[in-house]
C-alpha cells in the first residue's frame, strides 16, 4: 500500500491529560446553573461603510478554503447508472455550467433588440408563438387544428419510477494546466517577483491565456485565491514600472471586482455603491466614483437603483454623481423625494436572484388542483401538519417555520402527498438530516440531499422535459440554501410542481452568497405555516428562549445541560477532552463518537485546530501516516467550497485517503488531502448547521466574544439531541449576545424583485 505522504497533525496537543478522568460530577454538576450568556449571531457579518467590504481573518463565516469551510451538506459521490462516476465537486461544477450557460444566454437576449410580445406568458404566448409560425411558413395552419388543446401540465397518477435519468457529464479526470502554460504563468510570476508556487493557481483561475492576460493587466493576479491587494500592486510595478499608478483603470477594475467576491463570501449578493467607494478610497484610490463609474461601463459589475422607473434597465441604471449624493449612499432627486439606494452586484449573483424571482413567480401562477387533499389534512397527526398540508393543497409555494420538532410537519405532508399518488420528495443538507427524513416518512426514497438531487445523482431522475420528476418538493434547512443553488433548484421544476421551504429562521444563514428564506418570508410572496409544535426537553426549553433573546435557567434532573466554567482558553481544552472521553460516557452513556464539540472558529487557542489536536491525541493517538491522519480518525470532508461532509478515515492507498461518510465510501486523491481534509472532532456552527448529534460540548473561550451572536447560539445550542454541555469563559458576554437583536446583515435584491410586479 502506498502511504500518502508524513505529516503532523495540526494545531499543538493539549496538556498532559492524565488527571481528566475525575469524578463525572467535577465536570457535569447537576443541576445546571444559570450561564454567562449565550450569545449567537449571522455568520456573516459585515462592518459600516468600508468595513463590510475590509477582510477579516479566520472569520468562519461564508468563507471558503480548507481553513473556512461552512455547514452544508454532502452530495452524492458517483452516478450508478454505468457510467463513470463523477465527484461531488464536479457534479457541483456541472450544474454550475448549467446555469451559467442560460445566465449568457438570457445575456445575450437582453443584449439583442425586444421582441414584441416578449412578456406575454401562458397561452397567449403560445397563440402569438402559433401566429408567427404560420406567418413564417415554418408550420401550416391545420397543424394547430389537429393538435388537442393543451394540458395542465399535472398528472392525475404519476408513475413513481423516473422517465428519464440524468445522464452525467463524461467523468474524466479535471485536467490541471498544461505544462506549456504553467511554465508561462511561471515565468510572468518571476519576472514580476510573485512566487512561482502561485502558478497553478493562476492558471487555473485564469484559464489558457493568464500568461498574457497578467502581462497585459497584472492586477487580474487578484483573481488568485489568497493573494491581497497590495501583493498585486508589488507585482505590477515590477511589470509595468512607471506606468502604473493608483487610479489605473486596471486596477480599480480589479478592487471593485474583488471587493464583491470577498462581499460573497461573507452573504450578500450585492454591495452599496457608498462602501464600494469608501473602500477604494482606503485602497488610494483618488477618485473612486470615477472607478465604479469605469467598472460598470466595463461590465466588471451591475449597478442597480432601488425605485427606479419601470421600464429603465438595471444595466442602464447610472451612479448618481457626487453633487445629489447624501451620505447613505443613495441620491436625493431634484424634487425632494426619498433617496433611491444604488447597489452594485456581479451578474452572477444579479441573474442567479432574477432567475429564482422569475422561476417563483412561475411556481406561484402555475398550481392547479390535482388531488383531493381534505381527508390527507384531517388525518395529519397535529394541527399544524394539518395546516400545512391545506398550504400546500392551494398554493405552489409554502413557507413552513419552526424547530427541530416540527420537521415532523413536512414529514407527515410528504407521506400524504404520496398517499395520494403524487410524487413527493423531501431534500435535506445532509446525509445525517437524510437518514432522519426518511425514518420520519418511513420510505427511505422520500429523502435525498440537495446537492445529490442538483447534480443528478440522487433523486428520482427527469421528465421528458429535462425537469425533475416531482409533483411536490419540500426543502428542509431551507436557510441555508444560498440563491445560486436555489436558482437551480426552481429552474429544475417543471410548471405546476409544488415547492415548500421549511426551516428555523433563527439558525445561521448559507455558507453561499444569499439568504434565500429570508427573503422569501419577508416578502410575504406565499403562505407562511408558522409551527406550533415546540421542542421538548430542558434543551429544547432553553433554545426557545434564545431564539427570543432570553438566556433563561432551566431545569435539568437528568443532566441535560451543564454549564462548565473554565478561567483560560487553555482550561477549556482540557475540560472539552475530559467530558468528552470521560465525563459524559461515564454520566450519560453517550459514546464519545456519539458526541460532537462545536467552537466559534478555527484559529485561536481554543478553536477547532487546537481542540482536534488534543482529542486526537486522547482518542485516536497516532503518527498521521496518511498525510496527517490515521484510521479511526474524525474527519470532515469538504468537496466542494461551503460544504462540509463529516467521515472518518478508513486507510490509504495509491488512489487517496479513503473515507466512511455515513456509509458512503469516498476517495480523496492524494493532491486534494491537504485542502479539503481536516480534523472532525470539533467543528464549526457554521458546519454543524443541520445536523444532530445525541451529545454536543459547546466551547467558549475568552477569545470567542467577538464571533457571538444570538444565531450562533441557537444554532451551537440546539445541535444536542439528549445533552448540552457548555464550556464557558465568556463571562457576560454570552447573555449579552443573546439579548441582541439579530441583525439580517446580508445586502441582497431578491426581496425586491419577490416584490416586483413582473411585467
Amino acid at each position: 500500500m502506498t502511504a500518502l505522504p508524513r505529516g503532523e497533525t495540526p494545531g499543538s496537543p493539549a496538556a498532559d491529560d492524565a488527571d481528566a478522568v475525575a469524578d463525572p460530577s467535577a465536570a457535569v454538576p447537576a443541576p445546571p446553573v444559570r450561564g454567562e450568556g449565550h450569545g449567537a449571531g449571522e455568520g456573516p457579518s459585515a462592518a459600516d461603510g468600508a468595513a463590510e467590504v475590509a477582510e477579516t481573518e479566520d472569520d468562519e463565516s461564508g468563507t471558503t478554503g480548507a481553513d473556512e469551510e461552512t455547514a452544508a451538506e454532502p452530495g452524492a459521490e458517483g452516478a450508478t447508472d454505468g457510467t463513470a462516476p463523477l465527484s461531488e465537486a464536479e457534479a457541483e461544477l456541472a450544474a454550475q455550467r448549467e446555469l451559467r450557460e442560460r445566465i449568457e444566454k438570457r445575456k445575450a437576449e437582453k443584449a439583442g433588440p425586444i421582441a414584441a410580445g416578449a412578456k406575454l406568458s401562458g397561452k397567449a404566448a403560445d397563440l402569438l408563438a402559433a401566429v408567427r409560425a404560420v406567418e413564417s411558413g415554418d408550420k401550416p395552419a391545420a397543424s394547430f387544428f389537429d393538435s388537442p388543446a393543451p394540458a395542465v401540465p399535472r398528472r392525475d397518477a404519476p408513475a413513481p419510477a423516473p422517465v428519464r435519468p440524468r445522464v452525467p457529464e463524461p467523468a474524466a479526470a479535471p485536467q490541471g494546466p498544461s505544462p506549456q502554460t504553467l511554465a508561462a504563468v511561471a515565468a510572468v510570476l518571476a519576472e514580476g517577483g510573485a512566487p512561482g508556487a502561485l502558478a497553478g493557481a493562476a492558471a487555473e483561475a485564469l484559464g489558457a491565456q493568464a500568461a498574457e492576460g497578467l502581462r497585459e493587466d497584472p492586477w487580474r493576479l487578484l483573481a488568485v485565491p489568497g493573494v491581497r491587494p497590495e501583493q498585486a500592486d508589488g507585482f505590477a510595478r515590477a511589470l509595468l514600472g512607471a506606468a502604473c499608478g493608483p487610479d489605473d483603470e486596471r486596477r480599480t477594475s480589479a478592487l471593485v471586482s474583488r471587493l464583491l467576491e470577498q462581499a460573497a463570501l461573507r452573504g450578500h449578493t450585492a454591495l452599496d455603491a457608498a462602501a464600494v467607494r469608501a473602500a477604494l478610497a482606503e485602497h488610494s484610490v483618488a477618485d473612486p466614483e470615477a472607478a465604479v463609474r469605469h467598472a460598470v461601463a466595463e461590465g466588471v459589475v451591475l449597478v442597480f437603483q432601488d425605485g427606479q422607473e419601470e421600464g429603465q434597465d438595471d444595466q442602464e441604471a447610472e451612479v448618481p454623481a457626487e453633487p445629489g449624493e447624501d451620505a447613505g449612499g443613495g441620491f436625493e432627486d431634484r424634487a425632494g423625494q426619498e433617496p433611491v439606494q444604488v447597489l452594485l452586484g456581479l451578474d452572477r449573483y444579479a441573474l442567479a436572484e432574477e432567475s429564482l424571482a422569475d422561476g417563483l413567480a412561475r411556481l406561484v401562477s402555475t398550481c392547479g388542483k390535482d388531488a383531493d387533499w381534505a381527508q390527507a389534512a384531517s388525518a395529519a397527526g397535529s394541527p399544524s401538519a394539518a395546516e400545512l398540508i391545506r398550504a400546500v393543497a392551494a398554493h405552489g409555494l409554502v413557507a413552513h417555520t419552526g424547530g427541530e420538532a416540527a420537521r415532523a410537519e413536512p414529514a407527515a405532508l410528504i407521506t400524504a402527498a404520496r398517499g395520494l399518488g403524487l410524487r413527493a420528495l423531501g431534500a435535506v443538507h445532509s446525509a445525517e438530516g437524510r437518514r432522519r427524513l426518511a425514518e420520519a416518512t418511513g420510505d427511505p426514497s422520500a429523502a435525498v440531499t440537495l446537492a445529490g438531487l442538483v447534480s443528478g445523482t440522487e433523486g428520482p431522475g427527469r421528465d421528458e422535459e429535462g425537469a425533475i420528476a416531482v409533483d411536490l418538493l419540500v426543502v428542509l434547512d431551507a436557510p441555508q440554501l444560498d440563491v445560486e443553488t436555489a436558482a437551480i433548484l426552481v429552474e429544475s421544476l417543471a410548471d405546476g410542481t409544488r415547492l415548500v421551504l421549511s426551516g428555523d429562521p433563527g439558525v445561521l444563514g448559507s455558507a453561499g452568497a444569499g439568504q434565500v428564506f429570508a427573503d422569501v418570508l419577508a416578502a410575504r410572496v406565499c403562505p407562511q405555516v408558522v409551527s406550533r409544535t415546540p421542542d421538548p426537553g430542558p434543551i429544547g426549553e432553553l433554545v426557545s428562549g434564545i431564539g427570543i433573546g432570553e438566556l433563561q435557567t432551566v431545569a435539568a434532573p437528568g443532566r441535560e445541560v451543564v454549564i462548565v466554567p473554565v478561567r483560560d482558553a487553555g482550561e477549556a481544552v482540557h475540560r472539552t477532552v475530559q467530558l468528552v472521553a470521560d465525563s459524559v460516557p461515564r454520566a450519560l452513556g453517550v459514546p464519545s463518537a456519539d458526541t460532537q464539540v462545536i467552537t466559534v472558529g478555527h484559529g485561536g487557542q481554543a478553536g477547532t485546530r487546537a481542540l482536534n489536536a488534543a482529542l486526537k491525541q486522547r482518542l485516536n493517538p497516532g503518527p498521521g501516516r496518511f498525510g496527517g491522519y490515521d484510521p479511526g480518525d474524525r474527519v470532515v470532508h469538504v468537496p466542494a467550497p461551503g460544504r462540509a461532509v463529516p467521515g472518518v478515515v478508513v486507510s490509504a492507498d495509491a488512489e487517496g485517503l479513503h473515507l466512511d461518510c455515513a456509509g458512503t465510501e469516498v476517495v480523496v486523491a492524494q493532491e486534494r488531502v491537504e485542502s479539503s481534509v481536516r480534523h472532525g472532532w470539533a467543528l464549526t456552527a457554521h458546519q454543524a448547521v443541520g445536523m444532530r448529534w445525541p451529545a454536543v460540548v459547546v466551547v467558549l473561550p475568552g477569545d470567542a466574544v467577538r464571533g457571538l451572536s444570538r444565531p450562533w447560539v441557537y444554532t451551537a445550542f440546539g445541535r444536542g439531541e439528549r445533552h448540552l454541555s457548555v464550556v464557558h469563559g465568556v463571562d457576560q458576554a454570552l447573555e449579552r449576545a443573546v439579548a441582541q437583536s439579530p441583525v439580517r446583515d446580508r445586502t441582497t435584491r431578491l426581496r425586491t424583485l419577490l416584490e416586483t410586479p413582473s411585467g
